[in-house]
Parts: C-alpha cells; sequence; structure tokens
C-alpha cells in the first residue's frame, strides 16, 4: 500500500499531539512505534459503555494536563473489533500501557482520577 496515498494511515505525531484516534489501519504507527517515543495509553471503550463514558474525560483531562508526556491512543471498539481481540480484552473500558512497543500494565473499567494519575505516573519515561 502507498503510504503517500493515505496520509490519514500514518499521521505525523508530534510531542504537542495528546490524543489521537487509534484504528485497525493506524494502530502499529500510533501505538506501537510511538510508544519507543513516549508512554502510550490505548483506550478502547464503545460510546454505549456507561464506564467508558466516566473514565473518557478523566483521561482527557490528564492527557491535556501532562501536555504530551504520554500520548492517548483512543480505540472505539465497535469499529476495531481486531484491536480489542488481539489484546484479549474482556471488559469495556481498558486501558493498555506500551512502552518500548509491548504491553507493560492495564486496567479495566471505570477509575478514580488519582488510581488514573498514579498509573501514568508509573509508566512515565
Amino acid at each position: 500500500m502507498d503510504v503517500h496515498a493515505h496520509p490519514n494511515l500514518h499521521p505525523q505525531l508530534t510531542p504537542d499531539d495528546f490524543v489521537v484516534d487509534a484504528t485497525e489501519q493506524n494502530f502499529e504507527h500510533v501505538a506501537i512505534k510511538e510508544s519507543h517515543k513516549r508512554l502510550v495509553l490505548v483506550d478502547i471503550s464503545a460510546d454505549w459503555c456507561g464506564p467508558c463514558n466516566v473514565l473518557m474525560p478523566i483521561l482527557d483531562k490528564l492527557s491535556k494536563a501532562y501536555a504530551g508526556e504520554f500520548l492517548l491512543a483512543k480505540v472505539d471498539a465497535d469499529e476495531n473489533m481486531r484491536i480489542a481481540g488481539r489484546y484479549k480484552v474482556r471488559g469495556f473500558p481498558t486501558v493498555i500501557a506500551f512502552v518500548n512497543g509491548e504491553e507493560v500494565d492495564r486496567f479495566h473499567s471505570a477509575q478514580r482520577e488519582p488510581f488514573v494519575e498514579e498509573f501514568i505516573e508509573k509508566h512515565l519515561f
């Protein structure tokens, strides 16, 4: 596939990018490759999921507060089931931390802001 014909498949990420939509087409680039530069949190969730709607504002707030120290990669589970399957997601939301191309940790369900902040701090590099 010609990357130049589909520039959205591999967006040029900068440290100023805090949040990106991750899809089956760009996951390798925005989650795996980017995690060699900084922590990537992959949030696998769905619009219809109540706990997802509780967690998302917390993740959004922290992504702005950390100003690019980590990248929040949002995965819509309904549209990207292969990603959820690949990482054996059993419920939504599931947040997976990637460092150097590897999953290093995860948590499930809605969590309070102090828990999420501690989770981020534990994995920043």
